[in-house]
C-alpha cells in the first residue's frame, strides 16, 4: 500500500443514502466493506464524518438558531453518525471505536491523540466525532486537524464524484478532471472541495488531500494503493 495510515473524511449526506437524510444501513455496510479491505491490507484508518444528514449548524443560523448552539447541535449529529458507522464496521469484522472531542461517556471515549494513535497501531478503526469541539469550525477542518495530529500519510475525502473538476461535471459533461492540484491554487481559486481552514492546515503540515468517489466500490482500496481514479492536492507542482 502507498499509504500506511489515512484519515478518511465522509460527509453526513453520503451515509444518508440517495436522499442524504438519516442513516442508510446499506450505504454504511458498503463503506464498511471497503474500509475492511483496506485495513486487511495493512493500512491504519481513522474516520471523520459530517452531520449534514441530521443537522447542519450553519444552515440552522438562517432559521434563527444561535451559531454556537447550532454548531453544537451539528457536533452531536456527527456522534450519531459515528456510532452508526462503528456498528457497521464491527459487523464487517473490524475493531472500531468512537472517540469524541468532548467527554461523552458511556456513549464514546474521549479523544486523546496518544490513545487513538496506539489504538490504530493495534489495528483498530478510530471513528472521531464531535468536530474540533469548538463552534465556527467545520468537520473538514476537524478532519485536517486530526489527520495532522495523527501523522497520517494522506487525508482521503470520499465524495460522489471521482475528483476535482474545473466545472460541475453534472452540468458540464465537457468538464476536465484535475489529476493533481496545488494547495495554493485550491486556495486562490476558492475551490469548495474543502474549506479554506482545512486547506491551510494541510498545506502547512504537508498532508496531501485525495478526492475520490467513495460510492464506486473498490475505489478506496485502489486509491490507498496509489492507482485509483482521483485528484491529489498537495504542495507539489
Amino acid at each position: 500500500m502507498k499509504y500506511k495510515r489515512i484519515l478518511l473524511k465522509l460527509s453526513g449526506e453520503a451515509i444518508g443514502g440517495p436522499d442524504g437524510v438519516g442513516l442508510d444501513e446499506n450505504v454504511m455496510a458498503a463503506y464498511a466493506r471497503q474500509i475492511a479491505a483496506v485495513v486487511g491490507a495493512g493500512t491504519q484508518v481513522a474516520i471523520v464524518i459530517g452531520g449534514g444528514n441530521i443537522f447542519r449548524g450553519l444552515s440552522g443560523t438562517q432559521r434563527g438558531f444561535d451559531r454556537v448552539r447550532g454548531d453544537q447541535m451539528g457536533m452531536l449529529a456527527t456522534v450519531i453518525n459515528s456510532i452508526g458507522l462503528s456498528l457497521s464496521l464491527r459487523n464487517a469484522g473490524l475493531d472500531a471505536e468512537v472517540f469524541t472531542s468532548t467527554p461523552m461517556r458511556p456513549m464514546a471515549k474521549y479523544y486523546m491523540r496518544d490513545e487513538v494513535d496506539a489504538y490504530m497501531k493495534a489495528g483498530g478503526v478510530a471513528v472521531i466525532a464531535g468536530g474540533t469541539g469548538n463552534p465556527f469550525f467545520t468537520t473538514d477542518s476537524a478532519a485536517a486537524l486530526r489527520g495532522c495530529e495523527l501523522r497520517c500519510d494522506a487525508l482521503l475525502k470520499g465524495t460522489k464524484v471521482d475528483g476535482v473538476y474545473d466545472a460541475d461535471p453534472v452540468k458540464h459533461p465537457e468538464a476536465r478532471r484535475y489529476e493533481t492540484l496545488t494547495f495554493d491554487k485550491a486556495i486562490a481559486d476558492n475551490l469548495k472541495v474543502m474549506d479554506q481552514t482545512a486547506f491551510t492546515l494541510c498545506k502547512e503540515n504537508d498532508l496531501p488531500i485525495i478526492v475520490f468517489n467513495m460510492n464506486d466500490e473498490g475505489t478506496l482500496e485502489k486509491v490507498v494503493e496509489g492507482t485509483g481514479r482521483c485528484t491529489v492536492l498537495s504542495n507539489k507542482e
